[in-house]
């Protein structure tokens, strides 16, 4: 075996089993391969490197054998590889082309195969494979009016594009971590296809003064991995949160306090299919000051209950399905259960994800959960990806 597919799987198992074709062209951004391909191999995924003349100018195939535990491919021969991988009945699931120069974008878009690189996007799109391009060029070819164009061709052919990052004068290629999701998401289940999920995610804050806040020690990671969860199964998902994340496909709103968290929710919730009500709102507020309270001044804070973010919504929107979180300190699994059930009832949740926090998970990389509904309850233990998964699963069953 390979040492490269040693590390097959060790990030997660979200590309088991999936062979991703991915074409190297002839931008500096091929430097960037190797660590894409490797990558990918973390999620599970087989990868078969093609490489362009010129992207072989750039980077030796060998760093790409290297990344990938597979022979590169640099020209057709009697193997016939494009249809090997890419034909009808081919073994690939999905041409990835990172980075995409100018040149390559417009020969795929105009059917022309003259590397080995096009004439893999040529057969993948004649056998209705799914493609994938990530341009990476100077910002004045992407520029270009017939690129512009060309591109505008490509999705229209039906073909998926990740839009560079531009700056310093360039196209950058996107993040590893973009263009992974994107291929999670092509590649995935579609089982939320055409469903929007709302999430409240992280610790709202509330001003004391310009500098001081009271807050919480929540991290927002579970919220940040079920929007990704819910992105990766086709869903069209919105996060409303404290801390822009520029988190790949998901639309962002960012609040501060509590008051802003629920007049957003309240704004969002009508064009929601569902409400996952992850965030750790503030119960209290205070009467803020606009000048900073000298610290040789004695104060004294009067804190005032905030109105609850899930009775607001189920005034408004007495049929939104909501999943609500419930965290509670040092109580025993029976009370954090019964807790978990009286939120259930009293604002009408379809379930309830519990977990004792007095032991851990706030603001960690893994936590317990309990997920309750009214039939059933399931426990879960590990990374908050992990447990992203059994929420989405969950949400899954409540929408069917």
């Amino acid at each position: 075996m390979h040492p490269a597919k040693m590390i097959s799987g060790a990030g997660s198992s979200t590309l088991e089993g999936k062979t991703i074709v991915l074409g190297v062209t002839g931008s500096i951004a091929a430097v960037r391969s190797v660590e894409l391909a490797r990558s990918l191999l973390r999620r599970g995924a087989n990868v078969i490197p093609v490489m362009s003349p010129a992207a072989t100018q750039i980077l030796h195939p060998d760093a790409m054998h290297y990344a990938c535990g597979e022979e590169v491919i640099t020209r057709i021969t009697g193997e016939v590889e494009h249809v090997k991988y890419c034909g009808m009945s081919g073994e690939g699931d999905l041409l990835l082309v990172a980075p995409a120069t100018a040149n390559t974008v417009s020969k795929i878009a105009c059917g022309i195969d003259d590397t080995s690189v096009t004439t893999f996007a040529t057969t993948a799109i004649g056998s209705g494979k799914p493609v994938l391009v990530v341009p990476a060029m100077h910002e004045a070819m992407y520029n270009h009016p017939r690129v512009i164009e060309n591109i505008k061709r490509l999705k229209a052919m039906g073909v998926f594009l990740i839009e560079p990052v531009m700056g310093e004068g360039a196209a950058k290629i996107a993040e590893d971590g973009d263009v992974v999701l994107e291929v999670e998401r092509i590649l995935g289940s579609h089982t939320l296809d055409g469903k929007r999920i709302l999430i409240t995610s992280g610790a709202t804050s509330e001003r004391i003064d310009p500098i001081r806040i009271i807050t919480n020690r929540a991290s927002g990671r579970t919220g940040v991995e079920i929007a990704l969860e819910a992105y990766r199964r086709g869903a069209s998902v919105t996060i409303i949160h404290t801390v822009k994340r520029d988190l790949h496909g998901i639309r962002e709103i960012i609040v501060e306090s509590a008051e802003e968290m629920t007049r957003a929710v309240l704004q969002e919730a009508s064009h929601a299919d569902v409400l996952i009500s992850a965030a750790a709102i503030s119960d209290f507020t205070v009467d803020k000051t606009d000048r900073k309270i000298r610290s040789d001044t004695p104060k004294t804070l009067r804190l005032k209950p905030v109105p609850k973010l899930l009775e607001m919504v189920r005034m408004e929107y007495p049929d939104q399905r909501i999943i609500g979180f419930k965290a509670e300190t040092n109580v025993t699994h029976q009370e954090l259960i019964a807790r978990a059930r009286e939120s259930m009832e009293r604002y009408g949740l379809a379930a309830v994800i519990a977990n004792d926090v007095g032991s851990g998970g706030i603001g960690e990389e893994t936590n317990k959960i309990h997920i309750i509904q009214k039939e059933k309850i399931s426990s879960f233990t590990g990374r908050k990806d992990m447990l992203a998964r059994e929420i989405i699963n969950t949400v899954e069953e409540i929408l069917n």
